[in-house]
């Protein structure tokens, strides 16, 4: 029971069955490259959800009667509650410095004083901007300042939170879904492979084979199998993306290409588990209904 002649068997059984072994590759390898696009896709479109979330504000207008020291101690409060980013304290020489520049006109100039308020800016960690945490923040922010009005995009965070959560259940069920088609394809290829075989098989458990010597040439087929598949999609999906998408699509390529760049060795690495486990479920099922005749 030498290791090396499972690792034969397993080897050489792909050459006994090129014509299953060649659909089960060719098939498993268009799923592959359809997960491999979908999958860095959806990793790009996590990356810009969070760059979205990294961007909400929410905006602490403090009271008149608040004093200056007063106002800076509370944004240096508010920057160290949890979830918080970052927290800037604006002034209301700041706040007409903004206004001047965003509106253009000087508006002490046109009202003779400075009517905007102090505020603070509060940026949240990307985990943190969602409605729930935001919610779960603002009484907090009002301990710290009595009496300031709070206000933030909530439409804005619900609607980054109701797409992703959409996306996350799409890309979850469409990745769901190719993952067992591969593994039944690889399944069927390898039980057909022990149909074909089952006079040796039932031999060799006459002389006292055991299930493991039994099966693991053919989980090694499926291995192997899964293994070429994933890196002939991997290798596909590298073309797509370094070669079509950069000569046509640079700003496209340029979203999706760090995201790419974990996906061509988790191909591989998904092709060589699917593999696996498809030919494991399809030996396991097959050595126990020999077992029960």
């Amino acid at each position: 029971m030498s290791l090396l002649f499972v690792v034969k068997e397993g080897f050489s059984s792909i050459g006994r069955a090129k014509l299953p072994a060649a659909i089960t590759v060719t098939v498993s390898f268009f799923a592959l490259v359809l997960l491999g696009l979908f999958s860095t896709v959806s990793l790009s479109f996590f990356d810009v959800i969070q760059e979205l979330r990294s961007r909400v504000e929410l905006e602490v207008f403090l009271g008149e009667s608040m004093s200056d020291s007063l106002a800076t101690r509370s944004a240096e409060q508010i920057r160290v509650l949890k979830g918080v980013r970052e927290a800037t304290f604006v002034s209301k020489a700041d706040a007409a410095k903004s206004f001047n520049r965003d509106f253009g006109e000087d508006i002490v100039r046109i009202l003779g004083s400075n009517p905007l308020p102090r505020s603070v800016r509060v940026k949240f960690q990307s985990e943190y901007a969602t409605p729930d945490s935001v919610e779960q923040l603002v009484p907090a922010i009002r301990n710290v300042a009595p009496g300031a009005d709070i206000r933030y995009n909530q439409a804005f965070i619900g609607q980054i939170e109701q797409n992703a959560r959409l996306f996350t259940l799409l890309t979850g069920g469409i990745g769901v879904l190719i993952s067992v088609a591969t593994v039944v394809l690889i399944g069927y290829t390898i039980r057909l492979a022990m149909y074909s075989r089952q006079e040796k098989i039932r031999t060799m458990r006459l002389v006292g084979a055991t299930g493991w010597f039994i099966g693991a040439p053919y989980i090694i087929e499926g291995a192997l199998q899964g293994l070429i598949a994933g890196i002939l999609a991997a290798g596909a999906v590298c073309l797509l993306f370094d070669q079509l998408l950069f000569s046509y699509e640079p700003g496209i390529y340029k979203v999706l290409q760090p995201s790419a760049l974990l996906i061509y060795p988790s191909t591989v690495l998904l092709g060589l588990v699917l593999g696996v486990f498809g030919s494991a479920l399809s030996v396991g099922k097959y050595l126990r209904i020999v077992s029960k005749r």
